[in-house]
């Protein structure tokens, strides 16, 4: 009889609690609530990183400090760097994404006109989610951010753009898991089209085999990186932002096959139809990451004759 007693008793202060407030819940039922729209964060600013002191901290920092170290971890091969001769910015740089070393190896690689000329499109909620990262990239890569996730942006690709700014965008969105290409977004394609810019196709090899996601440092043996720059592309009178980035991941693949073989190997190929899916093969995950994971040969593809306006270093 105590024990039912004792029982009912706790039963009864249990109930109580729940539907007590303690300080914190409302006697209005939640469902009742007048509706509030939460305040949209601001994304971190940028534009004081591409004043003309930051420039030159910018200069001092990659050819001072970010060249010299990166070097000593890889080996680079850079070809195509003649299409920019007859170009003047702005322009988009699209390539493909697989390693965070992927962006010291396309600045490094361009002309230093270029490179002190281009800003890299770089995600917020990564790059930007603390202050000393968001303050670190975009002092050494002049990084800005774009928001994946929804907010308020503080600068925006097209007011760089405008801005005479070269940008340098990944379409993927994201580094690959397994080093092979996915699917482009549509954003880098919109950009072009909306403003009238041509995109440079950019495509790499190496860069997952280096330091795939994940691995916080290049592995040991200075692997090899390839890098080639394509002839632009410009979108057509009228032509939509989805067809022209089928074209923009179209023309990376190109550049893939042309980098693990010959440039006249691999035009015969695409004008046929041909070009090897840059998503890679169906197979089992371990397998892709594995083929992946071999570093592109040290010496040109196919083991011809290197052009004359590549540059190995």
């Amino acid at each position: 009889m105590r024990r039912g007693v004792f029982r009912g008793g706790v039963d009864d202060v249990r109930t109580m609690a729940r539907g007590w407030r303690w300080g914190r819940r409302s006697m209005v039922p939640r469902s009742a609530e007048a509706y509030v729209q939460a305040a949209e964060p601001t994304v971190f600013p940028t534009d004081w990183s591409r004043t003309r002191p930051l420039r030159v901290l910018r200069e001092v920092a990659q050819k001072g400090g970010l060249e010299p170290l990166f070097r000593s971890q890889v080996r680079t091969r850079v070809e195509g760097l003649d299409v920019l001769r007859s170009m003047t910015g702005p322009v988009i740089f699209v390539a493909n994404h697989a390693s965070h070393l992927d962006t010291p190896l396309i600045l490094l690689s361009l002309p230093d006109d270029w490179r002190r000329r281009t800003a890299v499109a770089a995600a917020s909620d990564y790059f930007f989610d603390t202050w000393w990262r968001a303050v670190g990239s975009a002092v050494v890569f002049n990084t800005f951010p774009i928001e994946r996730r929804g907010g308020t942006m503080a600068t925006t690709s097209g007011e760089v753009l405008a801005d005479g700014w070269n940008l340098l965008i990944y379409p993927e969105g994201t580094r690959s898991t397994d080093g092979w290409v996915a699917r482009f977004r549509m954003g880098a394609a919109w950009l072009a089209v909306e403003h009238g810019v041509p995109v440079v196709p950019v495509a790499h090899r190496g860069t997952f085999a280096a330091m795939p996601r994940g691995q916080g440092w290049p592995s040991p043996g200075r692997r090899q990186l390839t890098v080639r720059f394509g002839a632009p592309v410009r979108p057509a009178e009228g032509e939509s932002a989805r067809d022209f980035g089928a074209r923009l991941q179209a023309a990376v693949a190109v550049l893939l096959d042309e980098d693990q073989d010959t440039w006249w190997a691999a035009r015969r190929r695409s004008a046929r139809g041909e070009t090897p899916d840059p998503a890679g093969p169906d197979v089992a995950q371990w397998r892709r990451v594995w083929q992946q994971s071999q570093s592109p040969p040290a010496g040109a593809p196919g083991g011809r004759r290197r052009r004359a306006w590549s540059l190995t270093r």
